[in-house]
């Protein structure tokens, strides 16, 4: 078995292996003709479940046509000009580069002696990026898995900090206060738009959901500042702490940005921490055209941003970044047998003091091979290629009697629904619509997502893919009408 052990002795076998396994993956993408074959769950899962996992096949060959029936086949495949579901992205080769590499070295990005280089790779990304975003000289961050988990570290900071400010006010002011008595007074305020990991890191963070005020929106799906004005009030007047403002740029569901510059200036008169969830609308950092969309983000204390939405990056390659290094504090623990104190005093940088991870993948290196070889300006190109696709999507859709569609988008996201003519229930043009997803989904022509709107169905494109053209778009509406219309059809034709 030391045979499959990657070191000097197997270094060829390494090599052919994993050139056979680029091989196919290669060819996949060459003949790829749809998103997705369409497989159902109860098709596959017999195939997946029957594998014994006690016998190895022993041969990489043989375990590669195994993957091609279990999962190569039947993959949702990104790069297809008509995959337009989620937040999912096609990824740029140098990155993929960089992916292959991290995975063979397996550099650990807890401390120095585990990564040696990597460490300065991934701060000076951190540094590049505060410096995109204008957060100043104090700043400093560390990459993550994904938008959840720095949304939750980056609240976990903020509660630390609203506590903090609280118990040394007490003090100074001679009353006996502990982090018990304050915690049930602290609120985040997000608007009904934002993303479920804010209300799921209140939870998480011993607050509860219910620690989360919900701010409506205006008719561009934006934080309503007025709203959040007046909930700040209340939660002074009330006795409450207002811990936090979680500002989106880019939605989930409509890629709006909530209106910064007035959101900094309220959190900024409230003494509130402002976390900035810019997961999606990151890529306007690099944008050549359409930087000026974040103003206001400069004033963050701190910044979310997901390299794998729309850096075109791998998964997972995000980061939690802060104005103030010294609030990444209150993620540190140190442990004689990882990073004792006197690590910290003999400056060794060791990322784990900011990190509420231990183990971590050197994700950095991919954005960096990127980078080196494309430039930001190139990143950026291609995500304005995707924003000037769904301004033109709109159109078709505002033109398109078929279909209404919400709101004209800021980034890349439309949401839309399929509106028959006549007088029909409105219960059953949800179905209808509903329908026409599964539908489109089950014959692998094309991928879309769907969400609610005032309680009602919606579709909804997610565009992230510069291959896409509005024929794909136009193409993708069609097939949608004549599922919807099928579905219609033979509804109404049971209940005549």
């Amino acid at each position: 078995m030391r045979s499959h052990l990657l070191n000097e002795t197997t270094a060829d076998l390494y090599r052919r292996s994993v050139t056979e396994g680029v091989d196919r993956v290669a060819a996949k993408l060459a003949t790829t003709e749809r998103p997705h074959t369409g497989i159902a769950v109860g098709e596959l899962a017999p195939v997946i479940n029957s594998i014994d996992l006690d016998k190895p096949l022993e041969d990489p060959a043989a375990a590669l046509d195994e993957l091609e029936e279990v999962y190569l086949r039947d993959a949702v495949y990104f790069h297809h000009p008509r995959y337009l579901g989620h937040l999912n992205c096609p990824v740029v080769i140098p990155a993929v580069l960089g992916e292959a590499i991290l995975s063979a070295v397996n550099s650990s990005l807890d401390t120095w002696d585990q990564s040696i280089g990597g460490t300065l790779i991934e701060r000076r990304l951190i540094d590049w990026t505060a410096g995109r975003i204008g957060l100043g000289p104090r700043t400093d961050g560390v990459f993550t898995s994904g938008g959840s988990q720095s949304n939750f570290h980056a609240l976990l900071l903020a509660r630390d900090e609203a506590c903090r400010i609280a118990l040394q006010r007490a003090h100074a002011e001679g009353r006996d206060l502990t982090k018990a008595d304050v915690l049930p007074r602290l609120r985040i305020l997000a608007s009904e738009a934002s993303h479920f990991s804010v209300r799921k890191s209140a939870a998480m963070l011993g607050m509860g959901y219910e620690a989360v005020i919900s701010v409506p929106v205006d008719m561009g799906r934006r934080m309503d500042t007025s709203a959040l004005a007046l909930e700040l009030e209340s939660c002074t007047r009330d006795g409450l702490v207002p811990m936090a403002v979680v500002a989106t740029a880019g939605t989930t569901d409509f890629g709006s940005i909530d209106p910064l510059p007035e959101i900094a200036r309220l959190a900024a008169e409230h003494s509130t921490w402002m976390h900035v969830d810019a997961a999606y609308g990151c890529g306007l950092l690099v944008s050549p055209t359409r930087r000026h969309l974040l103003d206001g983000i400069e004033h963050a204390d701190s910044v979310t941003v997901d390299y794998h939405k729309s850096f075109f990056q791998p998964v997972s390659s995000s980061a939690v970044l802060v104005r103030e290094r010294d609030t990444l504090r209150h993620a540190t623990y140190h442990a004689d047998y990882l990073n004792p104190r006197r690590m910290a005093e003999e400056r060794i940088p060791n990322q784990v003091d900011k990190s509420i991870q231990t183990t971590r993948r050197f994700d950095a290196l991919k954005l960096w091979m990127t980078l080196r070889v494309m430039g930001a300006d190139g990143i950026g190109s291609l995500f304005d290629e995707v924003v000037d696709l769904a301004a033109a999507g709109w159109e078709l859709l505002d033109a398109d009697p078929r279909f209404e569609v919400v709101v004209r988008p800021t980034i890349s996201t439309l949401v839309f629904r399929y509106v028959p003519g006549g007088d029909l229930r409105p219960d059953l043009v949800d179905e209808a619509n509903l329908h026409a997803r599964k539908a489109l989904f089950a014959s692998g022509e094309a991928v879309v997502a769907g969400t609610k709107v005032d309680g009602r169905q919606y579709l909804k494109f997610t565009l992230l893919n510069p291959q896409t053209t509005t024929s794909d778009i136009s193409a993708v509406l069609d097939l949608l009408a004549v599922h919807a219309e099928q579905y219609l059809g033979a509804s109404l034709a049971v209940h005549s």
